[in-house]
């Protein structure tokens, strides 16, 4: 990453007068009525006034309350949905984001107390919430790990020395989740875990603790982000949505990584619930 210093001068430019323009561009912006009209409307969805689910006024009728022309209003509810405040649908028109509720996962997600619900952490969630969950395969494949991967599982980044399965969770009709998941080659040849349906009553981490690999702790590596293209397709993402990125590692009862796992999440649909001692 390039420090600041380190940026060459634009040609005829000066640092100085740069830096001027910039401020003036930046209090230009703030002051674009476009920008005026969407603040104005920001504060009515905070304060409850435009609640959950409710119709913004038309670009017509935004235009005439605020005397602008239409490309203003226009603007100004394309800044709200890159906010990830309203959604537009062609032909009906802006809402204010309905507020869904929530697909929180815990820290005790894997905790061997759910096992005898049959169902996997997200899939209990849903159910939990009166939804259908299910996750379609997307690839299930041997492949050379990215070199992030590679030093989190104590793995060659050189070789083929992982398997990859990636796969789509969906709550109801709704894409939640990417996740993509990694095991050494070591541990997953000739396992069930090539299979599309894992063949073991608890998943994927059953047929980990028959290769002597059983989850003691976990180590979770939490950001967000705006997504990529291909997550926003995959997830169905409108404008303005946020990911929730994870990267799950399962440690052993040796302290060794066996397994880990990225999570891609929907930031409007999914959450996060940690409930730990402090030691």
């Amino acid at each position: 990453m390039l420090d600041v210093d380190q940026v060459p001068e634009p040609l005829g430019g000066h640092a100085g007068h740069r830096q001027g323009h910039s401020e003036h561009d930046q209090r230009d912006e703030r002051q674009l009525p476009s920008r005026t009209i969407a603040e104005a409307i920001r504060s009515q969805i905070e304060s409850g006034e435009l609640p959950p689910g409710a119709q913004l006024p038309s670009e017509r009728d935004l235009a005439s309350t605020y005397g602008t022309a239409r490309n203003t209003a226009r603007e100004a509810v394309r800044l709200l949905s890159d906010a990830g405040l309203v959604i537009t649908d062609q032909g009906k028109g802006s809402f204010v984001r309905p507020q869904t509720p929530l697909i929180r996962l815990g820290n005790d997600r894997y905790s061997p107390k759910y096992r005898e619900t049959g169902l996997s952490p997200f899939l209990l969630e849903c159910a939990k919430q009166g939804k259908t969950g299910r996750f379609e395969v997307l690839s299930i494949d041997r492949v050379q790990p990215p070199p992030q991967v590679a030093e989190r599982l104590s793995v060659s980044a050189d070789t083929d020395s992982v398997l990859r399965r990636e796969n789509v969770f969906y709550a109801d009709d709704d894409p939640v989740e990417r996740v993509t998941t990694y095991i050494p080659w070591s541990t997953a040849e000739g396992t069930g875990l090539l299979q599309g349906e894992v063949p073991h009553q608890f998943g994927i981490h059953g047929i980990l603790e028959e290769r002597h690999h059983v989850m003691t702790r976990i180590r979770e590596e939490v950001s967000t982000r705006m997504p990529r293209p291909d997550e926003i397709a995959a997830l169905q993402l409108r404008p303005g949505v946020p990911v929730l990125d994870v990267w799950h590692t399962s440690l052993d009862q040796d302290g060794e990584p066996y397994e880990l796992t990225r999570f891609v999440m929907r930031g409007d649909m999914t959450g996060l619930l940690y409930d730990v001692p402090v030691e």
